[in-house]
């Protein structure tokens, strides 16, 4: 089964089991250990379905006490999205291309913002694209949109992660490394146009990369 089918059925099984059980906003979830079992994955899925769901507020995780019900009423893109994206191979192209929509968005607010582009946040990077030191692609866009600021767009862009293939699965390469350290020098230049065309590059050479590993 692939990520994203198993990321939908999980949605979908936490939701279903909530009408089964009749678990209510506020109530207490069954535990990772539980849902594993019940949902038959491994815990590590399980865990990353449920701070994805977090994030887009469906649920709340209170340490010490347990995973709780936020209300799925209010939170009816989850369901959106995932009917759109069963529908046809062009929809997950979409789903790309607004993904692309919210991250080109997103480096433009922070070069705008002065005190997001001179985060100390970007020098890290760089000191660990010269060094070679391992570094998550995702960390990389993530960050970019966590300093943008707009929380809407950043729950949207995760949705969206998740139903687009995890395009940013991996660690970065040696060979993204020159086009990632000249996008993030744009970023800390507050340069919104170089930023961009060197993220436009990153993700194709990205998506090239993935291509030749399914050939």
């Amino acid at each position: 089964m692939n990520q994203t089918k198993r990321f939908l059925d999980i949605v979908t099984e936490i939701r279903d089991m909530t009408h089964r059980q009749n678990i209510q906003p506020g109530d207490r979830l069954p535990s990772e250990r539980e849902l594993a079992e019940t949902l038959q994955v491994g815990r590590s899925t399980i865990r990353e379905a449920l701070r994805s769901l977090e994030l887009l507020g469906l649920i709340e995780t209170r340490r010490g006490e347990g995973t709780f019900l936020s209300d799925f009423r209010n939170h009816k893109l989850v369901e959106v999205l995932a009917t759109f994206i069963l529908q046809d191979r062009q929809s997950n192209e979409d789903v790309q291309k607004t993904r692309l929509i919210h991250e080109l968005a997103a480096i433009d607010c922070v070069c705008r913002e002065h005190a997001a582009a001179a985060q100390p946040v970007w020098d890290g990077f760089l000191e660990k694209l010269q060094e070679n030191r391992p570094m998550s692609r995702e960390s990389i866009v993530r960050e970019i949109l966590v300093l943008s600021g707009n929380r809407l767009s950043l729950k949207i862009w995760l949705l969206l992660l998740q139903y687009g293939g995890r395009p940013f699965d991996g660690q970065v390469t040696e060979d993204e490394t020159e086009v990632l350290a000249e996008m993030i020098r744009a970023i800390s230049a507050g340069d919104s146009q170089l930023a961009s065309k060197h993220y436009i590059s990153w993700c194709e050479q990205i998506e090239g990369g993935n291509d030749h590993d399914h050939s």
